[in-house]
């Protein structure tokens, strides 16, 4: 079996929340109300921000280079494209680029980032592979299975389906899955531990930041 394998009965139950959350649930039928969507997109900018500095440490503690360069091109894409997509998508839900840049991370935007950073800058490689699994991996599942149910009619909501269950993003998902299983087949036992933990906790961070959103999270003082 291999590892990312063996991370399936402990993901399945994270994803399935993911989709039973209401959130999304009304994302997929097109019935969430547009508030704590714009909040969302708001907080996953900034979680973009620093998910570039995750692909960015990615290149430089890569082991080879092959994997300096995808890392590498990941990083340019996500700053060069993604970001512009980003603001570009905002826009059609009344979000300047000022706005985008003012948000103020919530408090489980820091600290999911602040995991995600700080495991990419001290943990090993494999760790830093295995807290990146979970958003590529989740939001392709979240995609395609609300993609399988059928798009709504809001149009936002339905790029935004289309978006994760995409050919494209289904491949980034499976090349990350496939750099996990590689990581790990080098990896002793206590290191595939430590990367199981670091997916578990990357993987509750993903249905904390759904939540957060939907309750529009804010620093309680």
């Amino acid at each position: 079996m291999s590892f990312v394998a063996s991370l399936e009965p402990e993901a399945e139950p994270i994803w399935e929340a993911i989709h039973d959350h209401p959130m999304v649930r009304g994302i997929g039928d097109g019935s969430l109300d547009e508030a704590p969507f714009r909040y969302w997109v708001r907080q996953d900018y900034v979680y973009l921000i620093e998910y570039n500095r995750v692909f960015a440490l990615g290149a430089a503690r890569a082991p080879d280079l092959e994997r300096i360069e995808r890392f590498a091109d990941l990083l340019s894409e996500t700053v060069s494209t993604e970001m512009d997509l980003h603001r570009s998508y905002a826009a059609e839900f009344g979000i300047s680029e000022a706005e985008l840049e003012e948000t103020d991370p919530s408090p489980t935007t820091r600290a999911y980032t602040d995991f995600l950073v700080r495991t990419a800058a001290t943990g090993s490689f494999g760790e830093l592979v295995a807290v990146l699994l979970p958003c590529m991996w989740g939001f392709n599942e979240t995609g395609r299975r609300l993609a399988e149910e059928g798009v709504p009619d809001h149009e936002g909501y339905a790029a935004w389906i289309e978006t994760y269950a995409s050919e494209e993003f289904t491949e980034l998902a499976e090349w990350c899955k496939e750099l996990m299983d590689e990581v790990a087949a080098e990896a002793g036992e206590t290191r595939r531990n430590r990367y199981r933990e670091a997916f578990l906790t990357s993987a509750r961070y993903e249905y904390r930041f759904w939540d957060a959103a939907w309750h529009e999270e804010e620093w309680a003082i």
